[in-house]
């Protein structure tokens, strides 16, 4: 059988310790790696890219995002949107105030920005939490949205209260704008998802991911035993939201490329990440992803099946796919809380275990 420990020896901790253990995961992951950097970006389309392969990429680093503090550190938060908006917001402003400024810096110094804020909005969670905290971070949402509907330095003053990304170059490709191609938006995503998830999943393995942990599982036992509570809390609540943040960002710049605050990152934003990781998995980087495909897949395909295929009304059409999600994420909640994750795991134990019982 492919899937098999045997000899596969490991020599040093760090062999023993290492994110994919069995030989065959590590392949899997340098060939999806090959595929996404050195074939997609040569056969992909405008409809490919737009309709599922860049969206699926940011919404899953807000998937990440907002899995570090819901998943791993247990706060529960209802604000994913308008933080996306805050790291929107500021990819904006840097863009019209700093032409000269490359795509890179202004993603991340919106990161940056959106970490600041995510941190002040955090500061409840030192008091309370569970069903309190979700309230407090549902009052950030409709705080942030309304904040920049109605202060017009935000968005230039303009007339419309829309804001649109001007056109950015790297390497001589345009990255933004109507002049930019469907693979360069793409590579350009899909190096951000590649690092952020790999600092994601060696925070989550290391010290400060045991904190968060800790703090998910029982925080008065954390910090009896030594956890700092402030920092723990704090330091999801910033990197989760510098997470958020840059997906926000990418979303407004390189995906959408004008959008209106209200529509674009409202409380449906919030809540469609948070079926993300639920479906996917709480506390799985691969939950993260897999949770952010099957929401940007899910809707395409019914669409296509309903619309396309059986002719039905597109108006329709979107409000079953509605029932179906819906009808899924309980489905998920009942019989399997941590999602698609613990599937994906009970298939690798069968397939290592296999022909013999589990």
């Amino acid at each position: 059988m492919f899937y098999r420990e045997a000899g596969d020896f490991k020599t040093t901790y760090a062999e023993d310790n290492q994110t994919f253990p069995i030989a065959f995961d590590r392949y899997r992951y340098y060939f999806v790696l090959i595929v996404g950097l050195a074939i997609v970006p040569f056969v992909i389309d405008d409809y490919w890219a737009n309709a599922i392969l860049i969206p699926f990429l940011i919404y899953a680093i807000a998937a990440i995002g907002l899995n570090i503090l819901t998943g791993y550190c247990g706060q529960v938060s209802l604000g994913t949107g308008g933080f996306m908006a805050v790291g929107a917001f500021t990819s904006y402003k840097l863009m019209t105030a700093f032409p000269w400024m490359d795509m890179v810096t202004i993603t991340l110094l919106s990161g940056v920005m959106t970490a600041i804020v995510g941190v002040a909005f955090g500061l409840p969670s030192l008091r309370i939490k569970g069903f309190y905290l979700a309230v407090a971070t549902l009052a950030a949402q409709f705080f942030l949205v309304w904040l920049f509907n109605k202060v017009p330095w935000f968005y230039n003053y303009s007339a419309s209260g829309q804001i649109s990304a001007p056109e950015r170059s790297m390497f001589g490709f345009a990255v933004t704008g109507p002049n930019a191609e469907a693979w360069v938006k793409y590579v350009f995503c899909f190096v951000f998802v590649f690092v952020l998830a790999w600092v994601a999943r060696n925070l989550t393995r290391g010290a400060l991911g045991r904190q968060w942990m800790a703090i998910r599982d029982m925080d008065i036992a954390a910090e009896i035993i030594g956890v700092n509570p402030l920092r723990a809390k704090l330091s999801a609540f910033a990197v989760s939201s510098f997470y958020v943040g840059i997906a926000g960002a990418l979303l407004f710049t390189v995906y959408l490329g004008a959008v209106e605050v209200g529509e674009a990152y409202g409380i449906l934003k919030s809540f469609l990440v948070l079926f993300m990781i639920i479906i996917g998995g709480l506390g799985s980087i691969f939950g993260s992803f897999a949770g952010a495909a099957f929401m940007v897949l899910l809707p395409v395909a019914l669409r296509n099946f309903f619309a396309g295929g059986l002719g039905w009304d597109p108006a329709l059409a979107t409000h079953f796919e509605f029932v179906i999600v819906g009808a899924l994420i309980m489905f998920f909640l009942i019989k399997e809380p941590h999602g698609l994750a613990r599937l994906w795991a009970l298939l690798k134990e069968k397939l290592r275990l296999w022909p013999f019982p589990h």
